[in-house]
């Protein structure tokens, strides 16, 4: 593969083969070309992820490149989690390095998930600059990177039934945090993942730069500390979500071609609606399932909500509050001025998109780092409100049907301080991503450091 002839930098993206990876990658590659044209990047997934995202339009110096996939289905990981995210450690390194010892010019940089810690030896052998991209929040790092501080005091490995609720106040530039709320990869079905993790953070030292997917501001303070502990350059380059093209061409479909879950929206009164979806991946038992989907039409509250493949499950016939769909453009939705909050599963990606349309939340964590997100969220920065109670394993429909009627309450004194604060959050958001913002900063820094650096 040859760059154009314009192209004077070659940037290898290489993101870890998950949605909640890929989006935010490629939402960086296209900020980094939109800001430097003369930039190529070269975009390597796997061969059945680019089946699934190849029909969307790229900028003409972003091309994809494909390697196998990692098993013989990917999105059937969830079966087997932990198989897949070890897989992703020992099959995908030789199909890359055969990439990139081809004949595509070499790049002045690859960046690489985290996650994929292998990328680092595969530049440093080649002096190729590697620049660990991580997709999740800063907080997070820290507390993954620290382990040791946890080991140490007794919060992993051990048998830690009594001590859930134990406060955690020793992990630098975070503040006291409940175990119950640490990723669960330190805890529960996520602890057959802990050796893979401890290795993946203690590969980040040995690359040559870190970017987080984080605004400086929400995380100044662990950012800060961060910087300080690492002898390299580390850039919090902003929530890597597209808000590049709401801000570019706010209108960018006509009455006549919107969707018609747009459509619907429309014709919703402002904040009215409550956007409901678990995420893309990971879900509830069908039991608990059940009684979300009885509590939510008991409710009476408007909803939208996505529901993946089981959209009839979610119906309720002669209910006409809400709406069903298989998918949507949830970012678009989210900004949408009919929707009044946000029911989320905490993942980062979904946070950020929530911190960014000025959303207060209701938070309902599944796995790995989506508890830590929703501890940010409802006690940092005062934005949410946790769906179920700290003891709680299971809820009702009753419980979630008061719930709802609370948080979608437009009188409710504390549901109005909640959307005062998540307006001064989206503000903060804004400024950041806007000219001369902090993630703006940081992005161009990044791009000026990786233009300058030759491979040799």
């Amino acid at each position: 593969m040859e760059l154009p002839s314009q192209s004077n930098c070659h940037i290898v993206a290489i993101p870890y083969p998950g949605r909640g990876h890929i989006n935010p990658m490629m939402n960086f590659c296209k900020i980094i070309v939109t800001k430097n044209p003369n930039i190529f990047i070269t975009f390597i997934v796997t061969e059945e992820w680019y089946s699934l995202i190849n029909s969307d339009k790229l900028p003409e110096n972003i091309k994809y490149a494909t390697i196998p996939n990692v098993i013989p289905s990917e999105f059937g990981r969830a079966k087997d989690f932990a198989g897949f995210v070890k897989a992703t450690l020992t099959k995908l390194e030789g199909p890359v390095e055969k990439l990139i010892d081809g004949p595509m010019m070499k790049p002045n940089v690859i960046v690489y998930d985290t996650y994929l810690s292998w990328v680092v030896g595969l530049g440093n052998r080649r002096n190729i600059p590697v620049a660990s991209f991580f997709t999740m929040s800063a907080t997070m790092f820290s507390i993954g990177y620290h382990m040791d501080l946890l080991a140490l005091n007794g919060h992993l490995r051990a048998n830690l039934s009594g001590k859930m609720h134990e406060q955690v106040d020793y992990i630098p530039g975070i503040p006291s945090i409940r175990v119950l709320d640490l990723p669960t990869a330190f805890y529960g079905k996520g602890q057959e993942l802990l050796e893979v993790t401890m290795e993946v953070f203690s590969t980040v030292s040995k690359a040559q730069y870190l970017l987080f997917t984080s605004v400086y501001e929400l995380e100044s303070f662990v950012i800060d500390v961060l910087k300080q502990i690492f002898p390299i350059p580390v850039y919090p380059i902003g929530p890597a979500i597209p808000y590049f093209t709401s801000q570019k061409n706010p209108s960018s479909t006509t009455p006549v071609d919107e969707p018609e879950y747009i459509k619907w929206l429309n014709a919703q009164p402002n904040g009215s609606v409550l956007y409901i979806s678990q995420g893309s991946f990971l879900s509830v038992s069908r039991d608990e399932l059940d009684e979300i989907v009885a509590g939510v039409h008991d409710s009476g509250v408007r909803f939208f909500w996505v529901a993946r493949d089981e959209t009839a499950r979610f119906q309720k016939k002669g209910c006409s509050a809400g709406l069903v769909v298989p998918w949507c453009d949830q970012f678009k939705v989210l900004s949408h001025p009919s929707i009044g909050g946000f029911w989320s599963h905490c993942g980062w990606n979904s946070t950020k998109e929530a911190a960014f349309s000025g959303l207060p939340m209701l938070t309902f964590p599944i796995f790995w780092d989506q508890r830590t997100n929703s501890k940010q969220i409802a006690e940092d920065w005062k934005i949410g409100y946790r769906v179920k109670k700290h003891d709680q394993c299971s809820i009702t429909r009753e419980e979630i049907s008061r719930l709802l009627k609370w948080f979608m309450d437009s009188g409710n004194e504390q549901m109005m301080e909640m959307r005062r604060r998540a307006k001064e959050i989206q503000k903060t958001c804004q400024c950041s991503t806007a000219n001369g913002g902090s993630s703006e900063i940081n992005i161009d820094a990044f791009i000026e450091d990786v233009s300058c650096h030759k491979y040799s």
